[in-house]
């Protein structure tokens, strides 16, 4: 009798090998020469934008498909991932995605928000990232002890409320009291740091890799890094926590957005994908942003990688969204939509 259950169980197991099997053969099938869209919220020129086409190509060739970067803008990235959510869910459509305003657009409940973080399928952590608060070159501001004196304004640039740029502004200016002005209406951070070199703008608060590109292009200089851990690629710009004593109220503010933006870089697709499908696609990112060579690149350009799994982004997500108390959405919202 054992020998007899064995052989079934072993038959079983086998059919369930093969079956599995086909199915990663029909996924790969479905992909074969078909056209995926890597859909960027932000305008040409930025990081976003720059991390999409630098992975495309490794992605079209683990998918065997042709791989289109698209770019489309409205409200920092919200209006694209609204349009991801409710897409076709047939896993021809990613996105890469900002995840600190995604997530901060959908705890504050904006009137613009269709998706939900936790129920888009996620792929992956493309690299979590540190922010850093630039000013133009010419500014008079070289610390945050500068930016707060009486006399000083500071005009922030933004795309929309929760786009990165213009809520990391907001939460700054109120957390350490600064006279501000956020503008907001720019496609994306590379069209603030022309702003600022034309002397239209300020300031801008943005991810540290494309702050390094500015600063060394001579665009911007780093005021401080908006973490309690310093730059990688800025190692010589002070943390905000390093360069000013703060209370406790304008330390909850400053850690609140430092926690948020733990969710970096994800890349999602649409809801419902079928299960193969899905496998598949995930298999063919983690094969791509794991690849050495795209690794190198990255390196070369300070667009680094570093692949984390999709579970551990949806994980953040939930952490993101779900410890936040009524009291807690109303007190960041007086701060970051101001006019709503």
């Amino acid at each position: 009798m054992r020998c007899k259950f064995s052989s079934l169980a072993l038959a079983a197991a086998l059919l369930a090998l093969g079956a599995g099997a086909a199915r990663a053969q029909d996924a790969a099938a479905f992909y074969k020469g078909k056209t995926v869209r890597f859909v960027v919220g932000v305008g040409v020129g930025g990081g976003f934008d720059a991390y999409a086409r630098m992975i495309a190509p490794y992605l079209a060739r683990n998918l065997d498909a042709t791989v289109v970067v698209e770019n489309q803008l409205g409200a920092g990235g919200l209006v694209a991932l609204n349009r991801i959510s409710t897409a076709q869910p047939d896993g021809l459509q990613l996105m890469i995605v900002n995840g600190t305003p995604a997530a901060l657009g959908q705890l504050l409940d904006q009137q613009n928000v269709r998706y939900d973080l936790t129920k888009l399928e996620h792929l992956g952590v493309i690299a979590a990232y540190p922010w850093i608060w630039l000013v133009r070159k010419d500014a008079p501001v070289t610390s945050v002890a500068d930016a707060q004196k009486p006399e000083t304004r500071l005009r922030w640039g933004g795309v929309g409320p929760t786009d990165g740029p213009a809520d990391g502004a907001n939460i700054t200016c109120h957390a350490l009291k600064m006279n501000c002005q956020i503008v907001l209406g720019y496609k994306g951070s590379a069209d603030i740091a022309l702003a600022m070199e034309r002397g239209e703008m300020d300031a801008l608060y943005v991810s540290d890799s494309s702050a390094a590109q500015y600063v060394k292009n001579g665009a911007a200089r780093a005021v401080a890094a908006m973490g309690d851990k310093r730059s990688k690629l800025l190692p010589d710009t002070p943390t905000v926590f390093e360069q000013t004593k703060l209370d406790a109220e304008q330390r909850w503010w400053l850690e609140f957005r430092m926690s948020i933006n733990d969710l970096g870089r994800i890349l999602v697709t649409t809801p419902d994908v079928p299960a193969d499908r899905l496998a598949f696609l995930r298999a063919a990112v983690k094969k791509t942003l794991t690849d050495p060579a795209l690794m190198a690149e990255g390196e070369k350009t300070e667009r680094f990688i570093d692949f984390q799994e999709p579970s551990v982004a949806r994980d953040l997500a939930v952490k993101a969204l779900g410890g936040a108390t009524p009291e807690m959405r109303e007190k960041v919202r007086k701060v970051v939509l101001p006019n709503q």
